[in-house]
């Protein structure tokens, strides 16, 4: 506990990362005792916490290297003016979530001005995956790095980064997953005469919404055609409702959107099986014992270098288990017939179906920790600030 009043500066740049950085930020309020003061950019979890951001985070969420390139003058501008509020708010702390195009050059940036800044990185970037250099780059601006994955320490020892910390995942603490869990231990999976219930999740990026939105709905109407009537479940993030409805306006077979965090996991308990965009919502549904198909599309410029990358799947159930438990459909295979049989196969009591469940156990086992992700990440940073002498060993 401490009267020292805490300055913080948080930079979050999509939904999952403002998610993990409100929840450190809570931790960091409770264990501190003191006021905290936050400046920054982040969504509305920060927001809570009492950050006013500097601009709307949501212009951060881009997807591939083109749309970067064709938003290049707004995004330098934006990490200009983000990293200059900082230097000017001089915070005792720098905390950066994820999206590490943009995060890390501010924190060099800011590192430039402010040499004795601590800096701190939630999430560790995929350096595992590709551009393996980067992680020793980041000793010029980062102090310590808080990982989500348990191998990540490992791995950024090996190649010469930061200290870097597992600190487990907030998932596994949160309230709502764990319900959902609970609720979803005596579900039944359906017999194959009866009806399913379908979760469509194609993303919180209006251009993966834009590149798989379409094609989960020809697989919704095959589906339908194959097994009769079905419930088809939308969950999207209030900011991108309008353009999920404006897309299935004309459709004849229409999903039910569902709008907010209450209504998303309210679909994960309903669900018999989900097709999905890959990325954080794959490990929820895993989390949440939800069978799953991944998808993803890259733009053209991402698949001209894709030889570049390293890692064999871009799940993270599949990473964190070490052999593939998730199917995924990349670019071209990402088609109606592929995901609507594969769900067909989830949805019901079947090999595949035990089999994913066994690996989602493995996974959850793997992921745990025995304090949660923002406590245990809350006591790596006061502790980095004692260490620096921005607060007293007895704080």
């Amino acid at each position: 506990m401490s009267d020292r009043p805490l300055k913080i500066a948080v930079i979050a740049g999509e939904v999952s990362g403002d998610l993990l950085g409100g929840d450190l930020i809570a931790a960091l309020k409770k264990r501190h005792g003191g006021p905290v003061e936050l400046v920054g950019v982040g969504g509305d979890a920060l927001e809570r916490e009492g950050l006013r951001s500097l601009f709307d985070f949501s212009e951060l969420s881009v997807m591939g290297l083109t749309q970067v390139l064709a938003r290049l003058p707004r995004f330098l501008s934006l990490i200009r003016q983000t990293a200059k509020a900082i230097i000017e708010a001089r915070p005792d702390v720098l905390l950066i979530v994820d999206s590490p195009d943009f995060t890390h050059r501010v924190a060099q940036r800011v590192r430039k001005a402010l040499p004795d800044l601590p800096v701190v990185d939630y999430v560790c970037p995929s350096v595992w995956a590709w551009k393996e250099y980067r992680a020793k780059a980041m000793l010029d601006y980062v102090d310590a790095v808080l990982a989500v994955l348990p191998f990540e320490p490992e791995v950024m020892r090996r190649l010469g980064g930061p200290p870097t910390h597992f600190v487990g995942h907030r998932l596994t603490t949160n309230a709502k997953l764990l319900e959902t869990r609970a609720a979803r231990a005596g579900k039944l999976p359906k017999r194959a005469d009866e009806q399913k219930t379908i979760m469509l999740l194609p993303g919180s990026r209006g251009a993966e919404i834009s590149a798989l939105l379409p094609v989960y709905g020809q697989a919704m109407v095959e589906f339908t055609e194959r097994n009769g009537p079905s419930r088809f479940l939308l969950p999207t993030v209030p900011r991108q409702e309008a353009r999920v409805r404006q897309m299935i306006a004309d459709w004849a077979l229409k999903p039910e959107v569902l709008v907010g965090e209450d209504a998303k996991w309210q679909a994960f308990a309903e669900a018999d099986a989900a097709i999905a965009a890959s990325g954080t919502v794959i490990l929820e549904l895993a989390l949440a014992t939800v069978p799953m198909v991944s998808t993803y599309k890259t733009d053209w410029l991402m698949t001209l270098i894709s030889h570049r990358i390293k890692i064999w799947t871009g799940a993270l159930p599949n990473l964190i288990a070490d052999y593939p438990i998730v199917p995924e459909y990349l670019n071209d295979y990402v088609r109606p017939g592929n995901l609507l049989r594969m769900a067909e196969r989830l949805a019901t009591d079947t090999l595949e179906r035990q089999a994913m469940l066994a690996g989602f156990d493995l996974a959850w086992k793997r992921l745990a920790t025995d304090r949660p992700a923002g406590e245990e990440g809350a006591r790596i940073v006061l502790d980095l600030l004692r260490d620096k002498g921005i607060l007293p060993q007895n704080a």
